[in-house]
């Protein structure tokens, strides 16, 4: 299902304040979110789920889709180009430092990623390479080389190598490509095709800026734009196909992409949250469920919100309807932020359904009966939108 096109201001794509000077040499390195990669993995797009509220016991027994559909594509919409810095010097090592602080990313991977960005942009400039594709992936497979309570040193290798990590599908399938290794677990067949060194020895698989070169190689092959969503969908896929993949690597890039197009570090609380949330994508759908910190398999809607939040400190009232009318909302003519709460239903009656916002015009749900935990847009034609709160100020 494509996803719709929307020309009211609230559905528009976020604003981006206006950078400072030293801001503005280095936007399409800071500022580049996934606004090209609006797309849904499951075959219902309908925010629309059953709050199941608190309940003493989770239906533990659902039935639960074992495999995800094909993805649907959105529109793509380009973000503006500007050009990148180079990759030394004091405007680049201090953007590394902070956004890499800000993030949660080890200085050393996010160089990695932020130098294999200016190559490909000098290299292959219509391919609009973001930095934060390479960090999603890096997020994804080995949180930045740090698996195994590892870590990269100076020379971007890891404390110890890094094999084969256990990546699990959406039902629980084990689809680690075989013999894939080092900090973005790239596969033999990538490493044959597209193994590149970012220095002047062999190409080392283990290496941090080696592995962000090469992959930023296969993500652009075939002169494709990733300005494109279909593009950018096929690019992450030729890496690793399996949907709860997809989902967390588009979560993360939207979430890096929205922490840094701007000139102040995020709300720690809603950062905080949403981390939480995408660790749970894949999880199933359970009516009063409230995750597997309380026993039960997955969540309901509000039962996620409401734990991602208490991860970060903050008590919510249980259900989607309590939510609303206990946290400050978001007025009508305001774009939501990172961590807001997407609300849908009649405020007067009852609203039903509640989302955690990600940026870039999505958000992470339990969507309702069958579903996984997973990114949707937040909204669509006819929904039932009721508006944003806010429970982190």
């Amino acid at each position: 299902m494509t996803g719709p096109s929307y020309p009211d201001p609230v559905d528009s794509p976020e604003d981006v304040r206006q950078p400072g000077p030293r801001r503005r040499l280095y936007l399409a390195l800071g500022a580049a979110v996934l606004v090209v990669a609006v797309f849904v993995l499951t075959l219902v797009y309908a925010p629309t789920g059953e709050d199941g509220g608190d309940t003493t016991t989770a239906l533990a027994n659902q039935q639960v889709s074992s495999t995800a559909p094909p993805p649907a594509p959105g529109p793509p919409v380009a973000p503006e180009q500007q050009g990148p810095p180079e990759p030394s010097g004091i405007e680049f090592e201090g953007w590394v430092d902070e956004v890499a602080g800000w993030l949660d990313i080890p200085r050393r991977a996010m160089h990695a990623y932020a130098a294999a960005t200016v190559a490909l942009g000098e290299e292959q400039p219509g391919c609009k390479l973001s930095w934060v594709t390479l960090a999603g992936i890096g997020k994804t497979t080995t949180d930045h080389g740090r698996v195994g309570g590892g870590q990269l040193g100076e020379d971007g290798r890891p404390s110890s190598p890094i094999g084969t990590t256990e990546l699990r599908d959406v039902a629980g399938t084990v689809v680690s490509v075989p013999g894939s290794a080092g900090p973005l677990q790239l596969s033999p067949a990538v490493w044959r095709e597209w193994g590149r060194s970012a220095g002047s020895g062999e190409p080392d698989v283990q290496n941090i800026d080696d592995a962000a070169l090469t992959a930023g190689h296969a993500l652009c092959a075939g002169g494709r734009n990733l300005d494109n969503g279909e593009n950018w969908l096929a690019a992450v896929s030729s890496l690793q196909d399996a949907p709860l993949f997809l989902h967390r690597v588009l979560a993360t890039a939207n979430v890096y992409g929205t922490v840094g197009q701007n000139e102040s570090p995020p709300n720690p609380a809603a950062l905080r949250a949403v981390t939480f949330a995408i660790e749970k994508i894949g999880l199933p759908y359970i009516w009063g469920g409230n995750g597997k910190e309380k026993g039960d398999p997955g969540f309901d809607c509000s039962g996620l919100t409401t734990a991602a939040y208490a991860s970060a400190g903050i008590t919510l009232k249980r259900t989607a309807h309590w939510q609303y009318g206990s946290v400050p909302l978001v007025p009508a003519d305001q774009k939501p932020r990172l961590g807001d709460l997407i609300f849908y239903g009649n405020p007067s009656t009852k609203i039903h359904h509640v989302g955690i916002y990600i940026g870039n015009r999505q958000m992470i749900d339990a969507p309702t009966f069958g579903q996984a935990v997973q990114v949707h847009n937040y909204r669509k034609p006819n929904d039932s939108y009721a508006g944003a709160g806010r429970p982190a100020n």
